[in-house]
């Protein structure tokens, strides 16, 4: 089998980051995130690379009507209620900001193309690790997530934990839910799931640092292991960062230290999976379709030279069903 090289985008709009950052702040990135889908979506065509877009349950609704018809009974009761979206669904004044938090015609046109995948980011971005929740209450999220796309004729395959807080109490559940795979964290330790409690500024750190320099290895992975359990584990080689005017002469180091793992998955038969959300790309558009560009370029690179392949997530799952050893 060639090396595969993945992509997966965690598709959230404002919820994503509503419980850190107010629209005022945020509100560029927000504005430029649909001009940057579109725009990744053409590049990703032109060079070939399939993609997953885990993609929340919120975003399949016109409106603020129309989701609460639809809201789940069971929802998670966090510690710090802050963290709720149903919270600031009670509290927000709806109406002139409805294009930062739904997108059903964005679930349309990324489906227009080919390669494309509509994963889960779930229902309501819940946090799996945080104290309060439930394993009852991520259910009847998931649930909800899965009956959404289902009415929209998307059979959902793979998801993505929000904040990546994997919980592996929760993977047999995915199991009887049809969930077939999902994205798993890098092995180093500064990579471990973790609630929001835990995030300290010396993981930060070194996340930012092994973005740049090779601290953790290349992160890519056998498909032997990724098929030893169902669900799949298909786990993060690399987030890649959005541009920065501060950090921008360091990109050569941070476009150097993702074509090295690439490189290292084509000629090694191994898989290399990369990530970012959306709304990264939705300030400096034009500077980080430039890098992505470079970083695709280099795919079809390797795809001359060593065969290696795109697949998104569901894609990879119909392999490792053939080569599932559990």
């Amino acid at each position: 089998m060639p090396g595969i090289f993945t992509v997966s985008l965690d598709l959230e709009l404002y919820w994503g980051v509503r419980d850190k950052r107010s629209i005022q702040d945020y509100e560029e990135n927000l504005r430029g995130e649909r001009r940057a889908i579109s725009e990744m979506l053409d590049t990703f065509d032109a060079h070939g690379v399939h993609a997953t877009w885990a993609t929340l349950g919120f975003l399949f609704f016109t409106d603020i009507v129309e989701l609460r018809a639809r809201l789940p009974s069971d929802t998670p009761a966090y510690r710090n209620s802050k963290l709720s979206p149903y919270r600031y669904i009670e509290e927000h004044e709806w109406g002139a900001d409805d294009q930062y938090h739904f997108a059903p015609e964005v679930i349309d046109l990324i489906r227009g193309y080919t390669g494309q995948e509509i994963g889960t980011h779930t229902f309501s971005h819940y946090y799996c690790l945080e104290p309060g929740q439930t394993a009852e209450a991520f259910r009847a999220d998931m649930a909800a997530a899965i009956d959404t796309a289902r009415a929209r004729g998307i059979e959902i395959q793979s998801l993505v934990f929000p904040r990546n807080q994997g919980n592996p109490e929760y993977l047999s559940l995915l199991q009887e839910l049809g969930i077939r795979c999902y994205r798993g964290n890098e092995a180093a330790p500064f990579y471990t799931a973790r609630n929001q409690e835990q995030q300290g500024a010396i993981v930060r750190g070194l996340r930012l640092l092994d973005a740049y320099l090779n601290v953790t290895g290349h992160n890519t992975y056998s498909f032997e292991e990724c098929a030893q359990t169902r669900p799949f584990n298909i786990p993060s080689s690399r987030f890649l960062r959005p541009y920065s005017p501060s950090f921008a002469w360091m990109d050569e180091l941070r476009l150097h230290r993702i074509k090295r793992a690439m490189r290292h998955a084509a000629i090694h038969h191994r898989l290399f999976h990369l990530w970012w959300h959306p709304h990264n790309f939705g300030a400096h558009v034009a500077e980080n379709q430039r890098f992505l560009g470079k970083i695709l370029a280099y795919y079809q690179q390797l795809q001359r030279r060593y065969g290696m392949q795109s697949l998104n997530m569901g894609e990879i799952s119909n392999l490792l069903e053939h080569m599932h050893a559990g």
